[in-house]
């Protein structure tokens, strides 16, 4: 499994580069990008649609024989013919960061159960730790808490939070359930390293972390996916599986590569 990660800046993305960028993506796609009212997040939305169709272009599929479809339950998937062995991914952003894991599709088509997640370590302004976690304290097990609020530095307990927090949602979104699903249903044990789902080891899962330390963000993530076995893997991703791309960089390659 792979993940990409477009770091985008709003100060350094220009507007005419938005709007050369959106005719990639199909009509679909298009409307969905257009209603939302700022253009962050139309911007975000729109480098999310491009990932996986980036993806495909380099593996020879032309644009106009790109096709994706949605569950019941929202999640994207890959419909385009011909893509042997099947193509699975997930896309997720927070603030400055658009993420898409990706890797084989294997287990649970159409979307195949592959989840991700990223998210900046910081807390609300004008907020403490300790109300931080009080504000989440529904979605934490008792452990899971306990090990936020240990005799540890803020900075330590801040990063084990959002190790928890991103496992959680990459695990949701890989089995394309959507909202709803009670958190502390899954407990991760950040200093044992042990997965959880319903108080049983969630066998057949490989969770992947990763952080983003190299352009000078504070950012950490976790991609899930379901592999099938009686084992659970929790590891780093590996160095040559992590991509940064620059926003600009990224949209103007796939202009120049697409259009």
């Amino acid at each position: 499994m792979q993940v990409w990660n477009v770091i985008y800046d709003p100060l350094e993305f220009p507007d005419s580069l938005y709007h050369s960028a959106l005719p990639l993506v199909d009509q679909t796609a298009q409307s969905k990008i257009t209603k939302f009212h700022r253009r962050e997040d139309a911007c975000r939305s729109l480098i999310g649609n491009l990932l996986p169709r980036v993806l495909l272009k380099k593996r020879g599929v032309a644009k106009d024989a790109m096709t994706f479809a949605a569950t019941d339950t929202g999640k994207p998937y890959c419909t385009t013919p011909g893509i042997d062995p099947p193509l699975a991914f997930n896309v997720t952003h927070d603030e400055g960061v658009i993420a898409m894991a990706f890797g084989t599709g294997d287990l649970g088509p159409p979307a195949f159960s592959v989840g991700v997640d990223v998210m900046k370590l910081k807390i609300p302004p004008r907020t403490t730790f300790t109300e931080f976690v009080d504000i989440v304290d529904s979605q934490l097990t008792a452990r899971e808490k306990n090990l936020i609020l240990a005799d540890v530095t803020e900075e330590e307990a801040i990063r084990r939070f959002y190790w928890i927090w991103t496992l959680k949602e990459a695990y949701t979104k890989a089995l394309g359930i959507g909202l709803g699903f009670d958190f502390r249903r899954i407990e991760y044990d950040v200093v044992e390293e042990k997965v959880t789902v319903d108080g049983e080891p969630a066998r057949g899962w490989q969770f992947l972390r990763f952080e983003l330390p190299q352009y000078g963000l504070n950012y950490v993530g976790f991609a899930a996916r379901f592999v099938g076995g009686r084992g659970t893997s929790i590891s780093e991703l590996s160095e040559g599986c992590l991509v940064c791309y620059d926003a600009v960089s990224f949209v103007n390659r796939a202009i120049e590569e697409m259009s």
